[in-house]
């Protein structure tokens, strides 16, 4: 079992003019394999800085990332990435989007052609394998980023608001999607989101991050996900203790704002 463990992790970005910010300050947390947690928290929180030192694109001033016994030094195969847009190849198929690591690999053709035919069939493309990506609505592409990043078999998926873009109807059912996958997978997932019904309903671990610096201010353990796979997203969010929690956080995340923003500024977004 691969465990990911922050610890102790502080990001500061010097500036220009001889200051400097503070992203991160001792933030540590530890997830065992297969725990499937969302981030949330109001805008300079330090979410997506989080997010990116645990992909190693960014080097932390302070802590390490550690997977599987290992201190990560940069990216690496054993973790995937999908982001709010699919960045995907446009002048690629949908089959070779999804099939691009494991050739890059130099995996057998027969190996990626199973591979590939399994996931586009489990995220409901196959019919669409030979499509251009930029024929396909938001939410397609979307499936398509997640196939080609499960093709990879990273240990831990991280995900930088990736359904934000898309519509309320589309959103939810990426949100079923992303529940069942991470069932069926097994994989560590790590999701940032703005919304606090998509944290909700896809954190089983929810943090509710706060600014200035970023550090840790709540944690959750919550049922929701667990309903929520193979199941109706709606009967979820009727559940009395859904409404509790998103009532209780939405106040927590307002409050902070008030205190980055002042009262009159909030009021008038």
């Amino acid at each position: 079992m691969s465990s990911l463990k922050i610890d102790n992790i502080s990001m500061r970005f010097d500036l220009p003019n001889g200051g400097a910010v503070q992203a991160l300050k001792n933030v540590s947390l530890e997830l065992n394999q297969g725990e499937l947690l969302s981030v949330l928290g109001p805008s300079g929180c330090g979410k997506t800085t989080l997010l990116n030192i645990v992909a190693g694109f960014l080097a932390p001033t302070e802590g390490k990332i550690v997977l599987g016994g290992k201190t990560v030094k940069g990216p690496g195969a054993d973790r995937g990435m999908v982001f709010q847009q699919g960045a995907l190849f446009e002048w690629m198929s949908v089959r070779e989007n999804v099939g691009f690591g494991p050739s890059m690999k130099g995996m057998p053709k027969a190996e990626k052609k199973q591979i590939v035919d399994h996931l586009l069939e489990t995220v409901g493309l196959h019919d669409f394998k030979e499509k251009a990506v930029y024929e396909l609505s938001g939410g397609m592409q979307q499936r398509v980023a997640l196939a080609r990043c499960l093709a990879n078999d990273p240990e831990v998926i991280l995900m930088d608001e990736p359904l934000g873009a898309l519509d309320a109807l589309t959103r939810e059912k990426m949100q079923g999607l992303v529940l069942n996958l991470w069932k069926e997978t097994g994989k560590t997932v790590i999701l940032i989101t703005h919304s606090v019904e998509e944290a909700l309903l896809l954190g089983e671990r929810l943090l509710v991050m706060a600014p200035r610096p970023g550090r840790i201010h709540r944690e959750y353990r919550l049922p929701f996900a667990e309903m929520g796979v193979n199941s109706d997203l709606r009967e979820v969010k009727k559940h009395p203790e859904f409404n509790l929690k998103r009532e209780e956080i939405l106040s927590m995340i307002w409050e902070m704002e008030e205190e980055i923003m002042g009262p009159s500024e909030v009021a008038g977004a």
